[in-house]
């Protein structure tokens, strides 16, 4: 069954991944049913850490909303919007997989708010792509990771982008066509359905949006999704090895890469940097968003005095104080840390619950 899976593969762009090119740190022997990325992406999904993503913000502060979008269901439409375009290019869809679905194993709870605090209080700074990849390697199964292989831990190294433009062929110069896929698709998967949340809870009005955008990219989820999906495929089509590889971009260059036409790609940009400014720094510094940042800081203030307290497996993997107390409520969900907050310092979590509904 691998066998004929593996052949399939064959069929594949020449520009794609394969699993017989997948290495593991420590060598396995292959499966008789699956190829290497299927593997992976099944142990991924089988994590306590992926389990977890079910109760941990995307950008509302533990919403009690069942429609909002929590980092589960996010890392869900990103892998969906991935294989997507992986199928449209023919590239390797069971590496996106893995890749999109592992990507934000190490958020904290309440998302970037979390990550902020930890980020401050370290004193070697913290990432979520970082921890992501600290959790698969490292920390995942009791202190023994899962031992996935190089392609998708590196996917999952590189998927973060910053703030403004982050379209363009240097950023992503030296990672696999499938890796490239998850990083665009991240971005274009929390747009489309982070607008929705706006939208649903009255924080934005569809017409406060760039007018650009909305002729764009349509008014309805579906529209904004189909519009960037098919953008990304047409202007990747050389990754398909079925054209010569476009040279002719101000960067240059004699490999194919994933991107947007110009056009759409900088619609999309000026939308990214619109809700950074009208939505995601906003929620962060609200009522709720302040609480979520004070609970985060507290717990890790607590048990970094208090080491005893956090798993005895976990403070001896961690090499030190701060790092342990970092680990453990990194892998705490919103739900989780409030009940720890309240243990800690009652009435801390006052006002978290004012968010949407």
């Amino acid at each position: 069954m691998r066998t004929r899976l593996e052949k399939r593969e064959e069929l594949l762009s020449p520009f794609a991944s394969r699993s017989e090119d997948a290495v593991r740190e420590i060598a396995e022997e292959p499966s008789e049913t699956r190829t290497e990325f299927q593997r992976d992406r099944d142990r991924v999904v089988h994590t306590n850490s992926f389990r977890r993503l079910k109760h941990k913000s995307q950008v509302f502060v533990a919403p009690q909303g069942d429609h909002f979008t929590t980092r589960l269901t996010h890392v869900i439409e990103v892998s969906q919007v991935g294989r997507s375009i992986a199928r449209g290019l023919n590239l390797n869809e069971d590496l996106v997989e893995a890749i999109g679905l592992g990507h934000d194993l190490g958020h904290t709870p309440f998302g970037h708010i979390g990550e902020s605090v930890l980020n401050q209080v370290l004193s070697d700074g913290f990432h979520h792509s970082r921890h992501s990849v600290r959790l698969i390697t490292q920390l995942e199964k009791d202190g023994t990771g899962l031992n996935l292989t190089e392609h998708v831990i590196d996917g999952i190294r590189n998927h973060s982008k910053p703030e403004g433009k982050f379209l363009n062929r240097a950023s992503v110069a030296n990672l696999s066509l499938e890796a490239q896929i998850v990083r665009i698709s991240d971005a274009l998967a929390y747009l489309a359905h982070d607008i929705q949340d706006a939208l649903r809870s009255d924080y934005i009005q569809l017409e406060d949006l760039p007018s650009d955008a909305i002729d764009a990219l349509g008014i309805r989820h579906s529209q904004r999704i189909d519009a960037v999906v098919r953008d990304v495929v047409e202007s990747s089509w050389d990754c398909t090895g079925e054209i010569e590889v476009e040279t002719t971009d101000e960067e240059g260059g004699d490999r194919p890469w994933i991107r947007m036409s110009p056009e759409l790609g900088k619609i999309v940009t000026d939308l990214r940097v619109f809700m950074f400014e009208n939505f995601y720094h906003p929620i962060s510094a609200s009522v709720e968003g302040r609480k979520a940042a004070a609970i985060v800081g507290v717990l890790f203030e607590h048990f970094n005095r208090r080491p005893e307290l956090i798993p005895a497996w976990l403070r001896e993997f961690s090499g030190s104080t701060e790092r342990a107390a970092a680990d453990f409520v990194c892998g705490m969900t919103d739900n989780y840390a409030l009940m720890m907050a309240e243990q800690v310092k009652p009435g801390l979590s006052d006002g978290v619950f004012q968010g949407r509904i």
